[in-house]
């Protein structure tokens, strides 16, 4: 039996254990998939853990995909290039930091067709590295803007997009605007926005929270008009990647998105 989870904090939101769980199930792979709800003081002690238990590996989110890097033995080509970790696996006696938000980042847009064009990310922790390397790497012009300027004016600087001051970004008229921050999650953050007046010359709005679905920000694109792009399948996508590497076998990427668009309809009515 593979033992297996997703550390973070907080973690009341995750539907990694639906996802990675049903994924078991449908393939028939003896595995059971947890919550390991981490705080920060928490994340030495539970590395220690991961080396003494029979624990197989684990998803990594905030806060952690970047503070987790020095605790592993090695990191992959994604990982150090993104500069985070969302994926723990042992190879070879070694504890592995690994990377797939930047496939599961991109694969939406790659299945809309978007074209390359000026792209405004919010946030820059974690998943804003992956969104930049991605969109770096397909020939977007990046615009960078986060409340925590240090790390945006570093981020910005790595990937040679342009910092933009938190409280200037809504004078940026960008084709893309992506979410990377909590904002809007589920949670003490549900009713908060990353954005405030209207969309103006955005034509595509990319939310990276998945739950709930219709964030605020995706509501009020909806509401003037501007198309969406949700969490969900960048985060199904991310979730494939991973399990692929603990088990070296992909579940069915369409029923794992009806999956985790039901559950989230359930919780949404309870």
């Amino acid at each position: 039996m593979l033992l297996l989870g997703i550390i973070g904090h907080p973690l009341s939101h995750t539907l990694s254990p639906v996802l990675h769980n049903w994924g078991f199930r449908e393939l028939g792979i003896q595995a059971s998939y947890h919550v390991w709800d981490t705080p920060p003081d928490k994340l030495t002690a539970f590395m220690a853990a991961l080396r003494t238990l029979p624990i197989h590996g684990a998803s990594v989110t905030i806060p952690h995909k970047e503070t987790v890097m020095p605790l592993v033995d090695k990191l992959t080509r994604n990982a150090r290039d993104i500069g985070a970790v969302n994926t723990l696996y042992w190879q070879d006696g070694a504890v592995w930091g690994d990377n797939t938000d930047v496939t599961g980042f991109m694969a939406p847009l790659l299945e809309r067709g978007a074209e390359p064009g000026t792209a405004l990310i919010l946030g820059a922790g974690g998943a804003a590295r992956a969104a930049v390397c991605g969109l770096h790497q397909a020939g977007w012009k990046i615009l960078l803007s986060s409340r925590t300027e240090n790390r945006a004016d570093r981020l910005a600087h790595t990937f040679q997009a342009q910092h933009v001051p938190w409280n200037e970004r809504h004078v940026a008229r960008p084709d893309l605007l992506v979410n990377t921050t909590p904002l809007g999650m589920s949670g003490p953050f549900q009713a908060l926005s990353p954005w405030k007046g209207p969309l103006r010359g955005i034509s595509l709005v990319y939310d990276l929270v998945y739950n709930p679905k219709e964030t605020p920000l995706l509501i009020q694109a909806a509401h003037e008009g501007v198309e969406v792009i949700h969490g969900l399948p960048m985060f199904v996508s991310q979730g494939l990647a991973q399990f692929e590497r603990w088990t070296g076998r992909r579940f069915p990427l369409p029923a794992a998105v009806a999956l985790l668009e039901a559950t989230l309809a359930l919780r949404g009515k309870a």
